[in-house]
Order: C-alpha cells, then sequence, then structure tokens
C-alpha cells in the first residue's frame, strides 16, 4: 500500500473521536476483497473479518473450527480491497486464550496480513492479555457479552447481562478491559439497557450487536443483513436487501440508519 492510501485510512483515535462527537459508528463483518470496496463506497467506518467466517462461508455449525491460518487469508483479502475503512481480525479461537504471548504471536501474524485492530473475546480473563498486546504496539478491540467462543460453556447463544449481578460483571468487565487498554469495545446479545451502561461508564466507543440502540456503533454479519444466510436469523438481524435495488444500496441504508439511529429499532432489542 502507497503512503497516499496509508494516509487516507481512518484511525482509532479518529473513530474515538467521532463518537466522542455523537456521530455513530457503521461496522460490518467482511472476508474478501469486493465486499470491502463495495462497504467502504456505502460509507461503512470498520470491516471486521469475523470468526463468523466458519458459519457463513464454511458452513460450519459454530465458529470454533476457524483457524488462525484462515483468518491471515481472509485478512489479506480484505486488506486488499480496502484503502479507508479500520480492518478487524477477530481471533479465532485458540489462537490467543493460552498466554499473551502466545497472543502476540497470533496477533503479529493478522496485523502483517492488513488488520489495523484485533478483536479479543472475553471479559475480565483477558485483561492481562489486552495489556500486553496494547503495550507492544497492537490495538485490542474487547468482546464482552455473548461471545460465540465460548458457546458450549454458555449452553448456547443465550442473551447476556440479565439480573443485576451478571450485568454488574459486565460493566466491571468493560471497565477493567478499558484500563488494560482497549481501544473499543463490543458487546454482543444483551439488554439494552445493560449496554446503556457499560456505555456510559466508558470512555472508549462501544460497538452493538443485539445490543440496543445507546451504543457507540453497531456491527452486523454482512451475509445476515443481505438476507444471504440461509435458516432463522437472530432477533437482532435486519434484512436490508429488502427493497434495496442492490447490494451497495443495501449496505447504504444499512450505514445511514445506524448513523441516524433508526436501526436497531425496539424490535431488534433485548
Amino acid at each position: 500500500m502507497s503512503a497516499q492510501n496509508a494516509a487516507k485510512r481512518v484511525t482509532v483515535p479518529q473513530l474515538q473521536a467521532r463518537a466522542r462527537d455523537g456521530e455513530k459508528l457503521a461496522m460490518l463483518t467482511c472476508y474478501d476483497a469486493s465486499f470491502a470496496a463495495i462497504s467502504e463506497e456505502a460509507g461503512v467506518d470498520m470491516l471486521l473479518i469475523g470468526d463468523s467466517l466458519g458459519m457463513v462461508i464454511q458452513g460450519r455449525e459454530s465458529t470454533l473450527a476457524v483457524t488462525l491460518a484462515e483468518t491471515e487469508y481472509h485478512v489479506r483479502c480484505v486488506a486488499a480491497g480496502s484503502r479507508t475503512a479500520l480492518v478487524i481480525a477477530d481471533m479465532p479461537f485458540a489462537s490467543f486464550q493460552e498466554s499473551p504471548a502466545q497472543a502476540f504471536g497470533s496477533c503479529a501474524r493478522v496485523m502483517a496480513a492488513g488488520a489495523q485492530m484485533v478483536k479479543l473475546e472475553g471479559g475480565a480473563v483477558m485483561v492481562e492479555t489486552t495489556r500486553f498486546l496494547v503495550e507492544r504496539g497492537i490495538p485490542v478491540c474487547a468482546h464482552i457479552g455473548l461471545t460465540p467462543q465460548s458457546v458450549h460453556t454458555l449452553g448456547g447463544y443465550r442473551v447476556q447481562g440479565r439480573g443485576d449481578d451478571a450485568a454488574d460483571r459486565l460493566v466491571a468487565d468493560a471497565r477493567a478491559l478499558e484500563q488494560a487498554g482497549a481501544a473499543i469495545v463490543l458487546m454482543e446479545a444483551m439488554p439494552a439497557a445493560v449496554a446503556k451502561r457499560v456505555t456510559e461508564a466508558l470512555s472508549v466507543p462501544t460497538i452493538g450487536i443485539g445490543a440496543g440502540p445507546d451504543v457507540s456503533g453497531q456491527v452486523l454479519v454482512h451475509y445476515d443483513m443481505l438476507d444471504i444466510y440461509p435458516g432463522r436469523k437472530a432477533r437482532f438481524v435486519r434484512n436490508f436487501m429488502a427493497g434495496a435495488p442492490s447490494i451497495r444500496d443495501a449496505i447504504a441504508a444499512y450505514v445511514r440508519a445506524v448513523k441516524d439511529k433508526t436501526f436497531p429499532a425496539p424490535e431488534h432489542c433485548f
């Protein structure tokens, strides 16, 4: 990538400043160069190479089988088609949980492939790793609430944070991760009121997926919001292809809906 192109890419501090100014941030999962280019044209701020690729690309029942090598491949694809959005790599299961040193080695690989940030699932248990990575120059997006890599421990894809104790733990986890250096906190499948509490407790942006409207931004899986992935959709998914003449228009409609705060609507919240 040339220096000219690199200068155009949005940075973490710029995204944090936009969120502080009240602008809603739009993130989408992305797995290839073509969708990266279309998404940027439509105004998406961040592209997440999600381990959801295990389900929507590979047809598996969960995200657990995605490998680090597969993640690297898709990061390279997205980075090749991307010029302006922040590229975030979702670290796959067993690539970062063993130790901070293991996490650094894995994250260094996806950063070399073209990511500008990594996403780690887990609450307080990831504090030490988050601090270790940030101190060594790797920006971190934390992920709390429903963490799909823990699906078997959680007993399924269940809403998290119901009840005072559970909500308090999520707030405490988010604060600890921010203090460790997390630049963004992603929250999945939790009551909107709890996500609001977390957002108000932090100074860094929060991104929600099934976490209500009172967060700094939203993320959806491309294959869900374009109604490509077959089968039952989660409550927080809206089909933006309905009535849209093209994929580009559908993505642009998603970005507008996030920015003007019409998505998520009450029917998409817990």
